[in-house]
């Protein structure tokens, strides 16, 4: 059998959640055995961390791309489109090539050992960029590092972004245990970059403008595409880790490197998506990341109301969430994106109510989304956050 259609194509593909996560190594090695991929071929950047991932890749593809490299990145989740997992380039995957993966991977299955959904889509991935003979190839891991299903390859650089509490049913519930499972992916003689202990460092300057440091390069007045004063740190990773590819043989122009930061994009992050009022998505899934972008609200919102569009994952940590944004919100409206790990909205207003703030239920995210615009004024700002499938679903409804 093999699909034709790829809404029907990603339906099955989908449908492999029921499989639930599976930590191990063995099936997606089995895969590209069958597929006949060599995985140890290849030339990889391999990312892990908390949070900062997506943005850390996105700027090493953007320089890498510009200094000619056909250089391709694997990340997780998707906000809208599957598509966007897998760029070659600034480019997300054609239609037409992701439902001939899909069918490539499906007719290499075996039966007694069903993948899961994040082995079937990894398989994907090292198929894609093998055949597209992408050099190199960034991959970021779904969950973890140890024993995640990118963690096949033994990279050029290794790169753990930060490390906060998340996913503790799967990783433990201290920051040790959370660290020793993301540090999984260091291997013997392997460099490693991390955001903890830096032989490199950036400096935010005025206008937007920023300074990197390392051991070799000393970049000044750099400009970022990507807002929020923490992206100067994920930058300072993104820049670490193109110095020692430069030591290993890439030629890496310093126009590249400008024009890619200056040029990169990372949908869902403090992305502004209209005016009047001003609307927000970002992905902040976890009490980390929800304490940056409070740090940024405070800075930036000055006048008017905030109004929080709030959507949470079940098993995430709702309270150290909602903790670090309700003293900053005016009214939050709590919203449940479609994913069936989303938390109801009702349990979270229920939750809500030790901060005294103005709450509203509105089952869908368009909805609590229209809800948001009526009650705003032209100084007011929307912040749709909590999770990336609400702003997934946000971006559907403002046109994406």
């Amino acid at each position: 059998m093999s699909f034709t259609d790829l809404a029907q194509a990603e339906a099955w593909v989908f449908d492999l959640q029921k499989y639930g996560i599976k930590f191990g190594l063995s099936s997606t090695l089995n895969l590209l055995s069958r597929l006949g991929i060599r995985h140890d071929q290849g030339r990889y950047l391999h990312l892990a961390g908390t949070n900062g991932k997506g943005s850390v890749g996105a700027m090493l593809s953007a320089v890498l791309s510009r200094a000619g490299y056909p250089v391709g990145l694997f990340t997780s989740p998707h906000l809208v489109r599957f598509q966007e997992r897998y760029r070659l380039g600034d480019r997300d995957i054609p239609a037409p090539r992701l439902l001939e993966l899909i069918n490539r991977v499906y007719a290499v299955i075996d039966a007694s050992e069903p993948p899961t959904f994040f082995e079937f889509a990894t398989a994907m991935a090292f198929l894609y960029f093998f055949q597209e003979k992408a050099d190199p190839i960034i991959l970021e891991t779904g969950m973890g590092g140890r024993l995640d299903a990118t963690n096949i390859v033994t990279p050029l650089v290794a790169i753990i972004t930060n490390i906060s509490m998340d996913h503790q049913e799967f990783l433990g519930h201290t920051l040790l245990a959370v660290a020793g499972e993301k540090a999984g992916i260091i291997k013997p003689g392997t460099p490693l970059i991390t955001g903890a202990v830096q032989d490199f460092h950036s400096r935010g300057g005025p206008s937007g403008q920023f300074s990197y440091l390392g051991r070799t390069w000393n970049l000044r007045r750099l400009r970022l595409n990507l807002p929020g004063r923490h992206q100067y740190g994920n930058a300072a990773l993104a820049l670490a880790a193109l110095e020692i590819l430069e030591q290993q043989g890439y030629e890496l122009p310093e126009a590249a490197i400008r024009e890619g930061l200056q040029q990169v994009r990372w949908p869902g992050r403090l992305e502004q998506v209209a005016q009047d009022p001003r609307v927000l998505l970002d992905g902040a899934h976890n009490p980390a990341a929800a304490g940056q972008l409070a740090a940024t609200l405070k800075r930036t919102h000055k006048n008017g109301r905030l109004i929080l569009v709030l959507g949470i994952m079940g098993d995430k940590d709702t309270g150290g969430i909602m903790g670090r944004l309700l003293p900053l919100a005016h009214m939050v409206i709590f919203t449940r994106p479609r994913y069936f790990r989303a938390a109801k909205p009702e349990i979270l207003a229920q939750e809500a109510r030790a901060y005294g703030v103005p709450t509203r239920v509105e089952p869908r995210v368009a909805d609590a989304i229209r809800q948001a615009q009526r009650m705003a004024g032209p100084r007011d700002r929307i912040v749709i956050t909590g999770s990336l499938y609400t702003v997934g679903e946000a971006k559907e409804y403002f046109g994406d």
